[in-house]
This record gives C-alpha cells, structure tokens and sequence, in this order.
C-alpha cells in the first residue's frame, strides 16, 4: 500500500498543468445575456485533462522510477476517484453557492441538465463524482490503446459511430438512449449502478491493456 500511494502522491503531484488550465478558465470564463453558463461547469475540463498526464508522461516516468505497473494502475483509479470527488465538490459548492449571485439571468449548470439535482444536492454529487469517474476511465484505457492497432481501430469506431448514429434517425435515438443511461439520468440508484459497472468493465479493459503496454 505504500508504493500505491507514493505513485498517488506522484501523479497528483505531476498533474500541475492539468490544475492551472483547469482553475484559469473557470476563473476566467465569461458568458453574457439571460441565460449564463455556469462557471462551474469548466472543473470538469480537469477529469479530460487529467488522463492525458496520467497516460502520455507519468507512466514512463514512474516505470522508470521502478514502479510496477500494478501500483501505476491502482494508483491511477485512486487518483481518479480523488480528482472525481474533488471536482463534483467544487461544481457543486459553486452552483449552490456563486450561480444564484447571478440575480439577473438564469444560470445552466450541467448538474441540473442531467437532472441530477432532482434527487438532492448530495446524491446529485455522488452521481456527478461517479460519471466523471467514468469518463477519466473510459479516457486512460481509450489513450492506453493508441501505441497499438487496436487503439487505432477503437477511434475508427467511435467516429464511425458519430458519423453514422447521429444522422439516421433510429440510430441517433439508440446514441440518444446511451447517453440518457449513463449521463442525463434522474434515476440515482441505476444511474450510480450503471456509471460503476461501465468504470469497472473499463478498469479490467484498461489493465488488458496495460499488461501489454511497454515503454
């Protein structure tokens, strides 16, 4: 265990790039008119960063280091159920707190687009921390893939499915029904089940992957 929380240490550590881009844009993001976009939407630009740092210059590093590739991976889900945590605590504070000092306009939160917050604000939270756990998962095991062909042919996919989903009508309400699974769900207990079966299948896909990772 401690060789897994030195690589945590490490990771969040190395991860700085990821936090200055992070809190610059949610400070310094603007939007005008009635309808606002909530600054606190941006903290979640962290959980897309996050994994590029993770995947693309930490693992070498720490490979290096001596670490085994068994610390790298725990280390990384832990430092993702962290980074999850953290950032559906900081959305949340600032839609409970900063959006209703925009008296004049109305402010979009994504909590309340994926109707989240019809459940409460703490369960609403845990089900935000759990997507971005999901999404930070998805992103390592998609960017571990891209040395081998494999990865290659998983973006190939993803964008055929893009491409050809979104026009067709009865394929684009199938995408449509995905992504009312797995993101804009009110139902709390399938959506938290849901967002923690898909992180574990990813985890296990992602650790497949790793095995046949190299430096």
């Amino acid at each position: 265990m401690t060789a897994i929380f030195a690589v945590v240490k490490r990771l969040l550590a190395s991860n700085k790039v990821s936090y200055i881009i992070t809190v610059l844009v949610v400070l310094c993001a603007t939007s005008s008119g009635d309808v606002v976009l909530s600054n606190g939407n941006y903290t979640w630009l962290l959980a897309v960063l996050t994994p590029f740092f993770f995947v693309h210059y930490d693992f070498t590093k720490l490979m290096h280091l001596g670490a085994s590739k068994k610390d790298y991976f725990l280390g990384c889900l832990i430092s993702y159920g962290f980074l999850a945590f953290c950032i559906s605590l900081a959305n949340t504070i600032i839609h409970l707190w900063i959006d209703p000092l925009y008296a004049a306009s109305t402010v979009i939160n994504m909590m309340d687009v994926c109707k989240w917050t019809e459940n409460g604000m703490i369960v609403a939270g845990l089900q935000q921390m759990l997507f971005l756990l999901l999404v930070m998962v998805f992103l390592h095991m998609l960017l571990s893939m891209q040395a081998h062909w494999y990865g290659w042919l998983a973006d190939a996919a993803l964008v055929a499915v893009i491409c050809i989903f979104t026009p067709i009508a009865p394929l684009r309400a199938i995408l449509a029904g995905f992504f009312r699974i797995v993101m804009l769900n009110s139902s709390a207990i399938p959506h938290i089940c849901i967002c923690l079966l898909l992180s574990a299948a990813l985890s296990l896909g992602g650790l497949v992957v790793l095995k046949r990772k190299t430096l």
